[in-house]
């Protein structure tokens, strides 16, 4: 099961990293019109921090602290930014996942969302999940724009 997560992750990762890439005018993965409020750039720098929170720092003691308003709120991070950061939530992510076995799957995770208590190995499915149905926003973004 870990394999299968890293590799599922590390895929949605590189493939996020490609979306924002394909963007060819930079300045539209800050674009928001009508009832979309978030735009790529947004899209990525919440998956970026999702990921370096709940992984990362939550399983792998990374340390990294999150500031998930600033996810919403930054606007125009140059596109090397927004990779570098795809970069770093590929490393969190293989670096966490390489630590745990799976023992550490079926423990719950260690925190309550949603006042539902889960398996590791559930929120980890979520957080798959949540990645990629914030991939397929970005994909739409991009295509709408091009």
């Amino acid at each position: 099961m870990i394999n299968s997560l890293t590799e599922l992750f590390i895929r949605d990762l590189t493939k996020l990293k490609d979306e924002i890439n394909a963007y060819a005018d930079e300045s539209k993965l800050w674009i928001t019109a009508k009832e979309i409020n978030n735009s790529a750039g947004t899209l990525c720098l919440h998956l970026v921090g999702n990921l370096k929170h709940f992984l990362g720092a939550t399983l792998g003691n990374t340390g990294f602290v999150r500031d998930r308003d600033a996810e919403f709120t930054q606007k125009n991070v140059p596109r090397a930014e927004l990779v570098k950061g795809i970069d770093e939530a590929i490393a969190a992510v293989k670096t966490t996942l390489d630590l745990l076995d799976e023992q550490n799957l079926a423990k719950p995770y260690p925190i309550d969302f949603y006042k539902k208590q889960g398996s590791t190995a559930f929120y980890l499915l979520h957080f798959s999940s949540h990645l990629n149905y914030h991939l397929g926003q970005i994909n739409y973004h991009r295509r709408l724009l091009s």
